[in-house]
């Protein structure tokens, strides 16, 4: 600001100077009127409304009131001495700078004084020198020096407000654009993210139906397998029943391999008919079992008619948590209890602790993925050491239909029983 209000002040003298430079040039030309012929300053003396007028300059900008106050007796004495030219337009740049950085009111005050003055002049002239035409010519010149340079600071006054009207409407528009601007950069974010959430959520749902191909089906096969290859003692009836476990965990897994192949060509929606049911809860504890571990099932209360979300993740809690007993459980019975409630399907899967850690490989997120499926379903899930066996309880909500993808959360089945 104080920069600003320095170039001012050297602008308006430089503009002094030229004013003056120029008075003085008009003076020695005799650029001026006398009233008579007997009436005829001296030089020096025009030089005091030049001076006066000249000085008053030195305010345009900054006290533009104050100067026209100031340069206004001395026009009236130059007007007493006869018209000069200079002067004529140095006071005139007086009123139009009191027009121009003055108030808006001022502006208005001095067009209406000025034209008052105008035809004052004109009457004056017209009454005095008993001619209209003088009168009129009088009337002109008083307009031209004095109201021309208030309605052209007015007009440059308009054309100023427009123009930072425009100015600020054009740096809204621009603020306005970048915000716009930073809103759809944030949208395409957010749409990034989404999309990136919604693909990892599209693997980690595979990786989960994967698993409960390969990690149940074939964790049973390679167990048995492995009990046919180890043992060499088993009778006829025991390689039977090996044969038959292993033949049935591969049939199954090779019709869900199909089936998630054909979802991903397709792109469909998974067939119900092909869903496990926990109606062949049944077929699957009767194929679970190790030469030293057996599996019952026990069903209480009515079956209700369930949302696939809450069956197909029932099912799969129980699938995972017999694989983990074949892996880990020691010797004995698994008991599976599928208990139907008023409003919930409530789980529970007992096997005995085992001693000697896990027998096939894993990734230890089986717990993990069965506690996940339970909260997709907003349900409960516990798993821990119960009284000498390992005990893994779920309560799933049958009402509960807007949960999501029941395949969500599922591990490989790998972790402590």
């Amino acid at each position: 600001m104080h920069l600003i209000r320095r170039a001012t002040t050297r602008q308006d003298a430089l503009i002094v100077v030229a004013a003056l430079a120029g008075g003085l040039l008009m003076l020695a030309a005799h650029g001026y009127s006398t009233w008579s012929d007997d009436w005829d300053p001296a030089f020096w003396l025009r030089l005091v409304p030049l001076l006066g007028l000249c000085s008053a300059m030195l305010l345009r900008r900054t006290a533009p009131l104050t100067g026209l106050a100031l340069a206004t007796p001395f026009n009236f004495a130059d007007v007493a001495f006869g018209p000069s030219i200079a002067t004529a337009m140095i006071y005139g740049d007086a009123l139009y700078a009191a027009s121009l950085y003055g108030r808006r009111r001022t502006a208005e005050w001095l067009l209406g004084a000025t034209a008052l003055a105008s035809l004052a002049v004109a009457a004056g002239a017209g009454i005095g020198l008993r001619g209209v035409g003088v009168g009129v010519v009088a009337g002109a010149v008083a307009g031209l020096v004095w109201v021309a340079p208030v309605l052209t600071a007015m007009a440059v006054r308009e054309h100023r407000f427009r123009a930072e009207a425009e100015r600020r409407r054009a740096e809204a528009e621009w603020r306005r654009a970048e915000a716009e601007r930073e809103r759809a950069e944030q949208v395409a974010r957010l749409a990034e993210l989404d999309r990136r959430a919604a693909v990892n959520a599209e693997r980690a749902r595979m990786a989960r139906e994967l698993h409960d191909v390969i990690a149940n089906h074939l964790s049973a096969v390679a167990l048995h397998s492995s009990a046919v290859l180890r043992v060499h003692d088993l009778d006829r009836d025991e390689v039977e029943r090996a044969m038959e476990v292993i033949r049935e965990n591969s049939v199954l897994g090779l019709a869900e391999m199909r089936r998630m192949i054909g979802l991903l060509r397709e792109g469909a929606a998974d067939d119900p008919a092909t869903r496990p049911r926990l109606a062949e809860l049944d077929r699957l504890v009767r194929h679970t079992g190790r030469s030293d571990l057996s599996a019952s099932l026990e069903v209480a209360g009515e079956p209700p008619d369930l949302p696939a979300a809450v069956e197909l993740a029932a099912y799969r809690i129980v699938q995972e948590s017999l694989t983990n007993a074949l892996k880990h459980a020691g010797p004995g019975r698994a008991e599976v209890r599928v208990r139907y409630a008023r409003r919930r399907v409530v789980i529970d899967v007992l096997s005995p602790l085992g001693r000697d850690g896990s027998r096939l490989p894993g990734s230890g997120s089986g717990l993990v993925g069965m506690r996940e499926r339970a909260a997709m379903l907003a349900g409960e899930f516990d798993a821990g050491p119960d009284g000498g066996r390992w005990r893994v309880h779920a309560e799933l909500p049958v009402d509960h239909t807007d949960a999501g993808d029941p395949g969500a959360g599922d591990g490989d089945g790998e972790g402590e029983p």
